[in-house]
């Protein structure tokens, strides 16, 4: 046998783990920034919702006296 297929040859598992792992890490690196992204946009959502709260708050006339 060639010793070069050889030499690929006893390369290849470690090659194979090596693009296993990046896989892997680029998938949570992915999915952090996804929900990164999420809680962003939700807490964006919850600030207009709080401001428009308190704007409801401050325009409302309190009851008149009986």
């Amino acid at each position: 046998m060639n010793p070069l297929f050889t030499a690929l040859a006893a390369l290849l598992p470690s090659i194979g783990v090596g693009v296993l792992f990046w896989l892997a890490i680029r998938a949570l690196v992915n999915a952090d920034r996804t929900e990164r992204q999420a809680l962003a946009k939700m807490d964006a959502e919850e600030r207009v919702a709080d401001a428009a709260k308190a704007r409801n708050a401050n325009t409302e006339t309190p009851p008149t006296g009986v």
